[in-house]
């Protein structure tokens, strides 16, 4: 039996006053690299990348640190990940590429979180500033899991119910994806999953490949599409407009409601429960104000890319707004798919 595991973390420090230093690992049983990153505001530019190699598997994967400096100088806005994946991703190390684009999306999401405060506003073409310090409380995963009484784990089908991993990326869709829609059917089948959705990023498949697809492994795949709104990721579905660029939220949401589609919050907490929240003044009910919340039928509470803590902490927004709550894997790699989803209790 293969055994394989893949850890990545982002931890975000205030380097001094509108500074911040973005530290992320990622760890396998193959590589082990990390980057430093040091990010301004209130534009979100990239000033330094140091970037290291603790474990590789040939001579060529030093040689591709130098490159990580062609980053310098970009701001994380519009076109910041395709430039990424289209040029470190290729000339670099794919590895080190996807880690920075978690370090700087963590950071952007983190961020944008501060403007749910009253004396905080985002402003147009950058974010408030604000003082942060690393964070380091911890909850039990058996409590969290308890309380939600979610899935947990793989081999899904076989707790009862109908079992759909919300969350799923693939390499045809994804550039940041290494695995393919067939590669995920198959797995899905092996771990007992009844269903999962595609989530690729701002692009949705098209119908008819799918249900070929679909019939020929007798497997149900369910469309949708994580869209870039100006207040975060949001996981759409029944939808089939083409998105370019960083759409409005309230443009998003008045399309969808039209289209008789339905929104959830992606991840919303990610990167941000590294900061002092009691500095920001940030609980349940202050969060709970964000606009995002406003604008979508339910939360993500369960996402493999984020802390217990931050799932833990969407999970009390949500109760306390009083919306439904999903699970998704978010899976950009095969080991990844069905590590959560969402339990219906009745066949889609």
């Amino acid at each position: 039996m293969l055994n394989f595991m893949r850890n990545k973390v982002v931890r975000i420090f205030e380097q001094h006053e509108g500074c911040l230093k973005v530290v992320g690992l990622l760890s396998d049983d193959i590589y082990e690299l990390e980057l430093e990153v040091i990010i301004d505001l209130p534009r979100l530019k990239i000033t330094s990348i140091e970037g290291r190699w603790r474990r590789w598997t040939t001579p060529e994967c030093p040689r591709a640190i130098p490159v990580l400096q062609e980053a310098v100088g970009m701001e994380v806005g519009e076109g910041f990940s395709e430039k990424i994946k289209k040029g470190l991703g290729r000339k670099s190390c794919r590895h080190f590429a996807n880690l920075l684009l978690e370090c700087c999306h963590a950071a952007k999401d983190a961020v944008l979180m501060m403007g749910c405060e009253p004396s905080g506003r985002i402003e147009e073409g950058g974010v408030r500033q604000g003082r942060f310090r690393e964070q380091g409380q911890e909850i039990s995963a058996e409590d969290f899991m308890e309380s939600l009484g979610a899935l947990k784990g793989k081999g899904g089908g076989r707790i009862g119910g109908f079992v759909v991993d919300l969350h799923v990326h693939t390499s045809e869709k994804s550039p940041c994806s290494s695995v393919s829609l067939e590669e995920l059917i198959i797995e899905a089948k092996r771990i007992g999953l009844n269903a999962f959705c595609l989530t690729d990023h701002n692009t949705m498949w098209d119908k008819e490949v799918v249900e070929r697809i679909s019939r020929r492994y007798d497997f149900l795949v369910l469309r949708g599409n994580e869209v870039t709104t100006d207040q975060g990721d949001v996981l759409v579905f029944g939808w089939e407009e083409e998105v370019r660029g960083i759409m409005k939220l309230a443009e998003l949401r008045e399309d969808v409601i039209k289209r008789g589609g339905f929104m959830i919050a992606a991840h919303p907490f990610r990167g941000f429960l590294t900061f002092d929240t009691s500095a920001l003044g940030l609980t349940p009910e202050k969060a709970s104000e964000r606009k995002i919340f406003e604008a979508v039928d339910a939360v993500e509470v369960l996402n493999s890319k984020v802390t217990q803590k931050e799932n833990a902490f969407a999970l009390e927004v949500a109760k306390r707004l009083g919306l439904p709550v999903t699970g998704g894997s978010d899976a950009h790699e095969l080991a990844e798919l069905g590590i959560y989803a969402t339990v219906f209790s009745h066949a889609i």
